[in-house]
């Protein structure tokens, strides 16, 4: 599913969004230096596997850089601990293509749309919960803002495993 199918595909669902088009974005600190309507909601999503290239994971965390926070980071080996993994690592950009159908700089959970055999766990941070969430909508050329626990229900109900948890 493309930025093209996402868009009606949201109205389908009955989720409100709100999208700014944008010029491509490639990371967070590119993303920060365009002017959004809500950049203390946008994600940041790693995309990675265990070390057997069984499972896949996306790790959605709010606000990287441009938050008042500060520069939140994903400590892998703590994320791996807690959750009773496999050693983590980032997975390639041919793995992001074919499971979820995305370049490096489009990432997001909107790609779990993709993942046709239901392989990847999501787990968005739990500072989203009961808000908004700015997130590509498969292309790094845009943003969508809409509920997270929008987009969590809509993540579960395709069949993937999404959960909040703390990042």
């Amino acid at each position: 599913m493309d930025k093209l199918a996402i868009y009606p595909f949201l109205g389908e669902q009955k989720i409100p969004y709100e999208k700014i088009e944008h010029p491509a974005v490639f990371n967070m600190e590119q993303l920060a230096s365009i002017h959004l309507p809500h950049p203390e909601w946008d994600a940041k999503n790693l995309f990675v596997r265990d070390d057997n290239k069984r499972n896949y994971y996306l790790l959605t965390v709010r606000g990287y850089l441009i938050t008042v926070k500060g520069d939140k980071r994903v400590d892998l080996k703590e994320f791996r601990r807690q959750h009773a993994l496999r050693a983590l690592s980032f997975a390639s950009a041919e793995d992001l293509l074919a499971v979820l159908g995305l370049i490096p700089g489009a990432v997001s959970p909107l790609g779990i749309l993709n993942d046709i055999e239901r392989r990847v766990h999501v787990y968005l941070d739990r500072e989203f919960a009961g808000s908004k969430i700015g997130v590509h909508p498969n292309d790094n050329t845009a943003t969508v803002w809409l509920q997270a626990d929008d987009l969590l229900a809509l993540l579960k109900q395709h069949g993937n495993e999404a959960v909040y948890t703390d990042l």
